[in-house]
């Protein structure tokens, strides 16, 4: 008998449908939900069982016969998407990842159920797409503020944010878009995970007896910063799916403070006890060294009875070079949400130590 036909559909309380349940934003909602005491189903394309208490679908979002299959006896309240599908140009993000919200929400139209719908996008709504920073003409005055208007330029979060409005216009949910900007916390696999990219780095740096060497720009180095925990993106979330006054609202969400990459760079190399090099003139892409250290890894690997010998499963270094490598200073303004009554905060030296503690426990990192 098919998985999907022994779950029962749950008409009390409320029901979460979590998209892309297994990666960093989906899976500390998850368990922030669940904590809560709701009933969460994660959607995701492979069924895992990673979290106690999750109930795992398998669906391709891609394919409406697959999600109307995966979703025949489950009628969620709330619907929080998660994810995106990276493709080679913005203009395949725009058709693919439009897609994905477009066929969930039709399927889950015919239900009439939704309550409130979720969407998780990030700081490239202000910046623009990966590619293209600055080519808007003019790059973007910070803090970044969600009243700032579209960039005249293609971007796939628009485009995932216009068909949440549509859907809502026709089906009558609330919704909320969320903006973090690079988001910390535990996950393996994520296209976007530069915590753990750090880590992996960092322990390289310390098998090879080499410092870590900043990879970005001076901008970044030297200008003021902000980062998202992935715990803290998750507290705003059901903050404010569960809050009428904050509904119908997009909220930009960050910890709540600022650095300087020059000041926490250097304490990211003393967690590890290993000297660093800050800014030297140019920037050095990440990617271009951690292609070649697969043979480094196996070895770390294996002294340390590792759990994952596969590189590219933990690093995404193309996501961290992006980030750490942008011509500008990046920080977020938090006043909409904190007049709105959100205050939860988190330093981000403790994200990172945090999140670095917790790989090395799982044994994720020597």
């Amino acid at each position: 008998m098919d998985s999907q036909q022994l779950i029962k559909p749950n008409t009390t309380g409320n029901i979460a449908l979590v998209v892309g349940a297994t990666g960093i934003t989906g899976s500390n909602l998850a368990l922030k939900l669940l904590e809560k005491q709701w009933t969460v189903f994660g959607l995701s394309r492979n069924q895992k069982k990673d979290i106690e208490g999750l109930l795992p679908i398998a669906a391709d979002l891609l394919d409406e016969e697959s999600l109307t299959k995966a979703l025949e006896n489950i009628s969620p309240t709330h619907v929080f998407f998660t994810t995106w599908m990276r493709n080679d140009t913005e203009e395949e993000n725009i058709r693919i990842n439009s897609a994905m919200i477009r066929n969930l929400l039709n399927v889950l139209s015919l239900k009439k159920t939704v309550q409130h719908v979720s969407l998780v996008t990030g700081l490239k709504h202000y910046l623009g797409p990966f590619d293209a920073y600055a080519k808007s003409g003019t790059l973007p005055e910070t803090p970044l503020r969600e009243e700032m208007p579209r960039l005249d330029l293609p971007n796939f979060y628009y485009a995932q944010e216009d068909e949440v409005y549509k859907a809502a216009a026709r089906d009558g949910f609330t919704w909320n878009v969320h903006r973090p900007h690079t988001v910390i916390g535990k996950t393996i696999g994520n296209a976007m995970n530069m915590g753990t990219t750090l880590a992996v780095y960092a322990s390289i740096c310390k098998k090879e007896g080499l410092p870590l060497i900043w990879p970005g720009s001076e901008a970044q180095w030297n200008g003021l910063s902000d980062v998202t925990d992935a715990k803290i993106l998750a507290e705003q979330i059901l903050w404010s799916a569960t809050t009428t006054k904050a509904q119908n609202e997009a909220f930009n969400i960050t910890n709540g403070d600022v650095f300087r990459w020059k000041w926490l760079w250097p304490k990211i190399a003393e967690w590890f006890e290993i000297d660093y090099e800050g800014y030297s003139g140019t920037i050095k892409p990440l990617e271009a060294s951690l292609t070649k250290k697969q043979s480094i890894w196996t070895e770390i690997v294996k002294e340390n009875q590792l759990i994952e010998n596969d590189l590219n499963k933990l690093a995404s270094a193309w996501h961290t070079d992006l980030d750490l490598g942008r011509p500008l200073e990046v920080m977020t303004d938090m006043s909409k949400s904190r007049n709105l009554g959100f205050s939860i905060y988190k330093s981000t030296k403790d994200s990172f130590f945090e999140l670095f503690a917790l790989l090395r426990k799982e044994q994720i990192i020597p």
